[in-house]
């Protein structure tokens, strides 16, 4: 695993041992729990050698594999970590795996060395959710492995599961019964560790602390406080944005098995020239994202290429915006850092990756290959540009901008890609809210004609949004460096 993306947090209590692993880019935290040489993983990652490394090292052996549900946010490393090891994959009731597994029953207890771990079936964020309840060696329950069941300061969205005969709301509810049924009789002391934090697209308002006592939560968490299932259904409901569209094609992938990452990475990392990574770009429906830092991408980039930095959310946002799982991809990245990209993408199940180009971005320069860029003004400019535009309009003199129509009405085309949520917290006064998520419905939104100002909060999705667009033979955009932030340092009229 890439230790610079994790967070190792240990407990010890006498002879046992619980580790968070947690992967930043997917703000995902898989558990290591070991009790006299016996181990548990809780909700893998798909690149399992460190745990089974982990393991060794400490003369122990892993015994259980426990998923918590069937994640739609990431691949899972079960099925491979289980075939390596003989371990048996646990789930909780409701699972349906297309592979061999062990289905508990609610309050199945399961032992592991001098330690117990007892399986809480808690339906809602999808019907097969548990969580997994810690007993240490003297029968006292410590640790609660929440799942997306319960997070720090929010709960799983209940969206992600419906099918024709349950709704949101019929999901919502089942939460609401597993909280009170389940979570809430618990003792304050227990310490939750949820399978994620904030930044992830599985809730909608998780806190930034990846563990918490249940007390403090019962006290500070919106969806444990005292409130009736109509008015919890509504709360949990509200304000969902709808979630990325690879999520159903993760929980595929985690039902049926997919293919052994070794062989993805050993594809992916496949080294081409300039003019073999030339051919493959293009031929018909090949991809090439550009992973490199946005100032980078900016001045110079293979024309029709996407920008989706790794240093931003990267797996998210691919699979976000590249709808097709099985698409064939090509990546530019500074050097040293390929695998980490071709690893990211394994993560969220974007397993063709035919390669990269062998001395990033300056080979292609050297070899003397056609270069595209992006125009970009910094926030001062566009200030400037759009108070001579606000003047020309109030004093609605006979001369003609760049920004007037043939009805002698000036405008301005700002195009503000951050989230709604974000845009109703405080905008231009001229901007057009186009979530970077929905740019692909919404491309006819952008003008064909006249110059679109776009901007983020900071620069990463408005260079997202720029270079989808340059692609799809849109010239006329300009990026704005430093986003609303920067903007809001320029007095612009909000």
């Amino acid at each position: 695993m890439n230790l610079a993306s994790r967070l190792f947090t240990h407990s010890i209590i006498k002879f046992m041992k619980v580790e968070q692993i947690y992967t930043g880019c997917l703000a995902q935290g898989a558990y290591y729990i070991e009790s006299a040489g016996e181990v548990a993983i809780i909700d893998p990652l798909r690149e399992v050698h460190s745990y089974i490394e982990k393991a060794k090292r400490n003369n122990a052996t892993i015994k259980y594999i426990f998923e918590t549900h069937f994640h739609a946010d990431f691949v899972s490393g079960h099925l491979e970590l289980s075939q390596k090891t003989n371990a048996p994959i646990v789930f909780g009731p409701k699972a349906n795996p297309k592979f061999d597994a062990l289905i508990a029953t609610d309050n199945q207890e399961f032992k592991l060395g001098n330690v117990t771990i007892k399986v809480l079936h808690t339906p809602g964020h999808t019907m097969e959710s548990s969580c997994f309840l810690l007993f240490d060696e003297n029968g006292k329950a410590t640790n609660l492995f929440s799942g997306d069941t319960l997070f720090i300061g929010d709960v799983g969205r209940p969206d992600l599961a419906q099918n024709g005969s349950m709704t949101m709301e019929d999901l919502a509810g089942h939460l609401y019964d597993s909280l009170q049924n389940k979570i809430m009789p618990l003792a304050n002391d227990i310490v939750v560790y949820p399978a994620h934090g904030a930044g992830s697209a599985c809730g909608k308002n998780m806190s930034k602390e990846r563990s918490d006592t249940l007390g403090n939560q019962k006290a500070v968490n919106y969806a444990l406080q005292p409130q009736t299932k109509e008015q919890f259904i509504l709360a949990v409901t509200d304000g969902l944005t709808p979630p990325p569209f690879y999520f159903p094609k993760n929980v595929m992938l985690n039902k049926t098995g997919s293919q052994d990452v070794t062989g993805v990475m050993e594809r992916g990392l496949t080294p081409l020239n300039p003019n073999e990574f030339e051919d493959l770009a293009n031929t018909i429906d090949t991809l090439v994202i550009d992973t490199r830092k946005p100032e980078m991408f900016r001045v110079g980039f293979i024309p029709r290429s996407i920008f989706i930095g790794i240093d931003g959310d990267f797996a998210p946002w691919v699979g976000t915006l590249v709808r097709d799982i099985q698409q064939e991809i090509l990546i530019v990245a500074d050097e040293g850092r390929e695998e980490e990209v071709i690893k990211r993408l394994a993560r969220v199940g974007y397993d063709n990756v035919l390669g990269y180009l062998k001395g990033g971005f300056d080979a292609w320069k050297m070899a003397g290959k056609e270069i595209d860029e992006v125009e970009s003004i910094t926030a001062d400019e566009f200030a400037d540009i759009y108070r001579r535009v606000v003047s020309d309009d109030s004093d609605h003199g006979t001369h003609k901008t760049e920004h007037q129509t043939s009805n002698n009405e000036y405008r301005i085309k700002i195009k503000d890609v951050r989230k709604t949520t974000e845009f109703e917290a405080g905008h231009i006064k001229e901007a057009e809210n186009i979530p970077l998520a929905q740019i692909s419905e919404l491309m006819t939104e952008f003008d064909k004609e006249e110059t679109n100002y776009i901007h983020c909060a900071g620069g990463y999705r408005s260079m997202v949004a720029s270079s989808i667009l340059k692609s799809r033979g849109y010239d006329n955009v300009v990026d704005i460096q430093g986003g609303f932030g920067a903007i809001v340092g320029t007095g612009v009229l909000l």
